[in-house]
């Protein structure tokens, strides 16, 4: 069966041809099975977020080859690649990206809006359920401002779920948290993998990386290592 994911010599460059030209990844090759849990972990500036922004189909490398469910990302559509980024990837980010005007049953329900979910029954349905199965039942009607940090991040992985995404990418999602609140966000992410999500984790953490099934290390523009745990470790 081929890889969910296939990325192929893929290069990101910044400015190309100019004197100050960038070069942000430098031809990364990585291959990511259906149901992984795959960390990709290293400092700042060492092209984690860039290669996230790709697989997210966010963005697009200046050369290689990326294929995403076995067809080459160059060959959708730009309607198919909105689908993609809507329907089949939940999205999670070190900033909330809450709206302040929203309860959280709200702003989970804004993206299914947009995505042409026009009854507004259906999107309630989907965003109590969300917000339940992250632990937020007593919540539901605070705002932002009302709840804690653990709190707001829990709002927008709830969003991130609400249509059951195959793929969760989640940026740094537990940067602005403390311990406490970033293990039960850690939780959940492994929670979801248990039912068979793919989940690809963006972290400078050491630590967090290593709840991952898998911690790919990239450094400047290069994957370093790429290590699995065994099983039952």
């Amino acid at each position: 069966m081929p890889s969910l994911i296939e990325v192929n010599n893929i290069y990101k460059v910044y400015h190309a041809g100019e004197a100050n030209e960038v070069r942000a990844l430098g031809g990364i090759t990585l291959r990511i099975d259906r149901g992984e849990f795959v960390a990709i972990v290293g400092s700042s500036g060492s092209g984690k977020s860039t290669l996230m922004n790709i697989l997210g189909c966010l963005d697009i490398p200046s050369y290689g080859e990326y294929i995403l469910d076995g067809k080459p990302v160059w060959d959708y559509t730009d309607r198919e690649l909105s689908v993609v980024r809507n329907e089949k990837i939940g999205f999670i980010f070190q900033g909330y990206n809450l709206i302040a005007d929203l309860n959280a049953v709200e702003n989970v329900e804004l993206p299914l809006l947009y995505r042409g979910m026009r009854r507004k029954s259906q999107r309630e349905e989907l965003a109590v359920a969300a917000l339940k199965k992250v632990g937020l039942e007593g919540r539901m009607k605070h705002r932002p401002s009302e709840m804690s940090g653990g709190q707001q991040q829990r709002v927008a992985i709830a969003r991130a779920i609400a249509t059951r995404p195959p793929i969760i990418m989640a940026d740094e999602p537990t940067g602005n948290l403390d311990s406490r609140s970033g293990a039960e966000v850690m939780e959940l992410l492994k929670g979801f993998h248990r039912e068979g999500t793919t989940v690809i984790l963006i972290t400078h953490d050491n630590g967090i990386a290593d709840m991952a099934e898998r911690a790919v290390r990239i450094q400047d523009g290069h994957i370093v290592s790429d290590v699995r745990k065994e099983a039952g470790a």
